[in-house]
């Protein structure tokens, strides 16, 4: 790959880095799994870069891939990560460590997210995030009606989860 792809993808990661640290930290359990699943969704993301046309947001590509990677890995293995040597990457990507202090507040939230199912769980992730039913649509290949619906079912699970 040329040198101005390459910075391409590697300032684009380095500017969304925290959507994978999410999505790590939503599929996994400890510190190790997170890293493997984080180096696993980079990898894809790599492969799958020449192809992203730019139709839509690098952030929303970037939701799609990593989500289905770690739905994949997670349906796959059964909770245990596992992760693929790739020796053709040569370029260092400067990690910022993940902080979730402000993120503490939702630890019953994520509690009882880890309960639903890996579609449910990825829809509220992205309500999470503040992404609007259009961009869940776009992002999990449902309609846009539907990612509604789900959404509205998914909250009435969680009320009975968190409030039994």
């Amino acid at each position: 790959m040329n040198k101005q792809l390459e910075h391409s993808f590697v300032t684009q990661l380095e500017e969304n880095q925290n959507i994978v640290h999410k999505i790590c930290r939503l599929y996994t359990n400890d510190s190790d799994a997170h890293n493997d699943l984080f180096q696993e969704i980079t990898i894809q993301l790599w492969r799958a870069y020449p192809k992203f046309r730019g139709d839509s947001k690098f952030s929303t590509w970037m939701y799609r891939v990593a989500l289905n990677t770690a739905i994949t890995l997670y349906r796959k293995s059964k909770r245990s990560i596992k992760t693929q040597d790739y020796e053709g990457v040569s370029f260092k990507i400067s990690s910022v460590p993940y902080d979730d202090t402000a993120e503490q507040q939702l630890k019953l939230m994520y509690s009882a997210v880890k309960d639903l199912n890996d579609i449910d769980k990825a829809l509220v992730f992205l309500y999470l995030e503040d992404k609007n039913y259009r961009e869940i649509s776009e992002t999990l290949g449902i309609t846009e009606v539907n990612a509604r619906v789900k959404m509205n079912r998914i909250k009435e699970k969680l009320r009975t989860i968190i409030n039994p």
